[in-house]
């Protein structure tokens, strides 16, 4: 578990790491390798604007895709169109949406 590692923050990502994408896709939950998360932690990390997140529409039951706005006081972005009744699911597409913004290259299914 990485706490508050300074270096996590501004890990590069190294868009031809495809073993990362398919260890978090095995197991999203964890355990997690080292370098499996730095990047988590830098997704998680990122500068908020833009950056996707899950919103909980029924607890435990179902999410919504969202956007954090950049600033302060703005209401999060709500995809509606994009909903899940899985966690595991959600968290998948999450990851692949983040994964792309930082590395510029998309995961395929």
């Amino acid at each position: 578990m990485l706490n508050n590692d300074p270096d996590a923050a501004h890990y590069p990502i190294d868009a031809t790491r495809r073993d990362l994408v398919d260890e978090f896709r095995r197991a999203p939950r964890g355990p997690h390798s080292r370098e499996l998360q730095m990047v988590l932690h830098r997704m998680r990390w990122e500068s908020p604007g833009g950056r996707y997140v899950l919103v909980t529409v029924d607890p435990g039951r179902r999410w919504v895709l969202g956007r954090l706005p950049g600033e302060r006081g703005v209401p999060i972005e709500l995809m509606h169109n994009k909903t899940y009744d899985s966690l595991a699911a959600a968290e998948w597409d999450v990851f692949k949406l983040r994964w792309e913004a930082l590395t510029g290259q998309a995961i395929e299914d």
